[in-house]
């Protein structure tokens, strides 16, 4: 069982890589979201690799101290996607399952979209495809009001409002003291700030936009989930053009990852062997 962290320089910027498992295995990349970094994975990883998964995890920009770069644009999702490319090819992997949580699963939808050559199959947590998100804020009032904190997070001063007492905020939100000390450091918000300001000003529809996922896919969602809800979740089979799993837990919250670590790992186990 081998497990490395690595520095990887991409694009003029250096990444915190962990990679992990067995000697020989299939590759699966996990993909963070928002505002824990790629420790979400921690109970996780163990149960892939006993699955005979080998991971490589990123902590990706905004988010490695050395990959902050100034500017909302550098934050655009065609940026985001290229940082994972650019460290699998640096790990000479060719090719991977691709998890994603969160904002890592907005990064996923969009690498399996417009990559099908380079990734198996698609464990997408939480988020829902792109384009199920938009129908789901048109059609009802539910997963507007749900994402209504947006507008507090793309405001100017919101890294002093969320860092503010402790990350008080987010700790209400569930987030634990240990996962929040490494964005709370001074400067570490505006990246993972950035990500919301790229994608949810100007022409946000084009901003998102993603075409429609041609790999097997497996879609987990939770009930408990208080930003995402159930349209999103299952509308994103009308954007699935292959093998689609449809996964819904009750009484787990948003953090799937760290709450759910087994039901997360089984659904990696049972896609890598259904490609």
């Amino acid at each position: 069982m081998e497990s490395e962290h690595l520095k990887i320089e991409h694009s003029g910027l250096v990444f915190d890589v962990h990679r992990s498992g067995p000697a020989r295995g299939p590759w699966v990349v996990l993909l963070h979201g928002f505002p824990v970094n790629s420790m979400c994975w921690d109970k996780v990883l163990p149960r892939v690799h006993d699955a005979g998964l080998r991971t490589v995890t990123i902590d990706q920009r905004g988010y490695s101290p050395g990959a902050r770069p100034d500017g909302v644009d550098e934050y655009r999702l065609d940026r985001l996607t290229d940082d994972v490319l650019g460290v699998l090819g640096h790990l000479n992997i060719a090719y991977s399952m691709v998890v994603g949580h969160d904002w890592g699963g907005i990064v996923a939808w969009h690498l399996a979209a417009r990559n099908p050559d380079r990734f198996t199959g698609l464990v997408a947590v939480s988020t829902g495809h792109p384009s199920a998100m938009a129908v789901a804020l048109t059609d009802g009032d539910d997963q507007r009001t749900r994402s209504s904190y947006i507008k507090d997070f793309i405001a100017d001063g919101a890294e002093d409002r969320l860092a503010a007492r402790g990350g008080v905020l987010l700790r209400r939100a569930g987030v634990s003291a240990d996962e929040l000390a490494p964005i709370l450091q001074p400067g570490a918000l505006t990246g993972p700030l950035n990500w919301y300001r790229a994608a949810f000003t100007g022409d946000i529809a084009a901003n998102l936009a993603c075409p429609p996922v041609e790999i097997p896919t497996t879609m987990l969602w939770s009930d408990g989930d208080a930003a995402l809800g159930r349209a999103q979740a299952e509308l994103s089979g009308r954007f699935v053009y292959g093998d689609y799993r449809f996964s819904e837990l009750r009484g787990v919250d948003h953090w799937i990852p760290e709450n759910a670590p087994e039901a997360v790992a089984s659904e990696i186990a049972l896609r890598s062997t259904m490609y």
